[in-house]
Parts: C-alpha cells; sequence; structure tokens
C-alpha cells in the first residue's frame, strides 16, 4: 500500500494538468513504514522525451541521482515514480511495461482528459518485469506528517 496525502495529490493532479497535453513525470520521495510505503514529499522531474512527449517520458539520470542523493541526505528513499496520461486510462501502457526497470517501486498514473485531472491509481512491477500489479492508495491523515 502507498499512502499520500490530499495535498500530494492535488500537487500530483496539478503537475498532469500544467503539462497537457503532455506527460508530466516525478519522484515519490519518503520511507517505509510498518510493510506501507508513506510518501513525506512528491517532487517534479523534467520530461526529457523531445520525441514523443504527449505519450511517454524520461527522466535523466542524472535527475535520477541527484533525485536520490537528496532523498538519503535526509533519510528518505525515492520509492516509486509518478507520471499522466493524456487523455487515456490511469493504467500502465505496454509501453510502460516494456521500458520499466524498477522492479517493486510504486508507479502512480494520473489521467487527465481534456486539460482536468480525472482518475490516479497505483502500480507496482513485479519482480520479473511481466506485469504491472494494482497496488491501493490510501489518504494519509491530516497532521499524520506523510
Amino acid at each position: 500500500m502507498i499512502r499520500l496525502t490530499a495535498e500530494q495529490r492535488a500537487a500530483i493532479e496539478r503537475h498532469g494538468e500544467e503539462t497537457y497535453p503532455h506527460e508530466c513525470c516525478g519522484f515519490l520521495i519518503g520511507r517505509l513504514e510498518e510493510g506501507e510505503k508513506r510518501i513525506v514529499e512528491v517532487q517534479r522531474a523534467g520530461n526529457e522525451r523531445e520525441d514523443s512527449p504527449r505519450n511517454r517520458y524520461l527522466i535523466s539520470p542524472l535527475e535520477i541521482h541527484r533525485a536520490d542523493r537528496a532523498a538519503r541526505a535526509r533519510s528518505l528513499d525515492i520509492l516509486g515514480f509518478y507520471h499522466s496520461h493524456p487523455d487515456v486510462a490511469a493504467r500502465p501502457s505496454d509501453y510502460d511495461r516494456d521500458h520499466a526497470t524498477w522492479p517493486g517501486y510504486t508507479f502512480v498514473i494520473v489521467s487527465v482528459r481534456q486539460g482536468k485531472a480525472v482518475e490516479m491509481n497505483a502500480w507496482v512491477l513485479a519482480d520479473d518485469g511481466s506485469r504491472f500489479d494494482a497496488e491501493p492508495i490510501a489518504e494519509t491523515p491530516p497532521g499524520a506528517g506523510g
């Protein structure tokens, strides 16, 4: 299970709406606690795809390295990534599956239709990379600190 605050959900949705009709992307930073992924911060990343940013995203390895280093300096980890799907469902595409290289990490996808975020789901890549499994999203109660 992944835990997001209402503010974090809203930040992901807002990012998707701002970059529409292109895909947005970013990091889910937090810690594992009692078997749950508790997100402390969502951090925007740049979509480096120049050939097809409407239906693909790419976070540069340097940006991943910097985000990981900054998270670890705060005793946190990158627990996953988020991205948007303009005008399609919030579920992984075949392309997402074929290019995902982070088994066990959470991939939050927000569907943005006609510029408005309408659906958000979380997925975990299976260890063998063959599929994504749905992961429940729970809301962190206000004042719980993410």
